[in-house]
C-alpha cells in the first residue's frame, strides 16, 4: 500500500494552522486540491466522529471523497479514513500532524495511504495515483503556507498567484 509523508514549515502557530485546515467555512480560500468542501451530518465543526466530503477540482476529475474524522487533537494531529471504497480508491487515509517551531512557527506533515482499485490494475495505479497525490499534497501545502503568509501581511490571496506555488514542488 503506497504511503507518503509531507512537511511542509507555516508561518503560524500549531493550534492557528490546525484551525484553519479544519474550518470548512475556509477550506477553499486555501485548499488548492478542492473544489467542494463540507462537513456532513448536521456536525457545525470538524471533530472526531464527524463525516466530510470533499470534491477533487478537475485535475482530480471532480471526484468526492467522503471521510470520517478518527481522531482530532486541536493543534496536534487529526486523521481521517475513507468511509466507502470509491472509484480510485479501495482504501484511502490521511494524517495531519503538527509540531511547534516557535509561538508563530509551526510544521505541518501530511500522511497518507491509500489502496488503489480495481486490484488487478494496481500495479500501474498504485505509482501513477502516488505521483499524481504527492504533486497535490505539496501543492496544496504550499497554497495553505503562502495563505497563513498573505494573511499575516494582510494581503489577498488567491490560488493563481504565480509566487505562491513552490516551483521545488514539480
Amino acid at each position: 500500500m503506497p504511503r507518503e509523508s509531507i512537511t511542509r514549515e507555516l508561518p503560524a502557530s500549531c493550534e492557528a494552522a490546525f484551525d484553519l485546515i479544519h474550518d470548512y467555512d475556509r477550506r477553499l480560500l486555501w485548499d488548492s486540491m478542492l473544489s467542494r468542501a463540507e462537513i456532513l451530518d448536521g456536525s457545525a465543526t470538524a471533530g472526531k466522529g464527524v463525516r466530510t466530503l470533499c470534491v477533487a477540482t478537475w485535475r482530480g476529475a471532480w471526484l468526492g471523497m467522503v471521510t470520517e474524522y478518527i481522531s482530532f487533537e486541536r493543534g496536534r494531529v487529526a486523521a481521517v479514513k475513507l468511509v466507502r471504497p470509491m472509484p480510485r480508491f479501495g482504501r484511502f487515509a490521511a494524517t495531519i500532524a503538527h509540531e511547534p517551531i516557535s509561538a508563530d512557527r509551526s510544521s505541518v506533515t501530511y500522511i497518507y495511504s491509500f489502496r488503489s482499485r480495481p486490484g488487478l490494475l494496481r500495479f500501474i495505479l498504485d505509482p501513477l495515483l502516488n505521483m499524481l497525490l504527492r504533486r497535490e499534497v505539496r501543492k496544496r501545502l504550499s497554497c495553505l503556507q503562502s495563505f497563513l503568509t498573505a494573511e499575516s501581511a494582510g494581503v489577498k490571496f488567491t490560488h493563481d498567484l504565480e509566487h505562491s506555488i513552490d516551483e521545488r514542488d514539480y
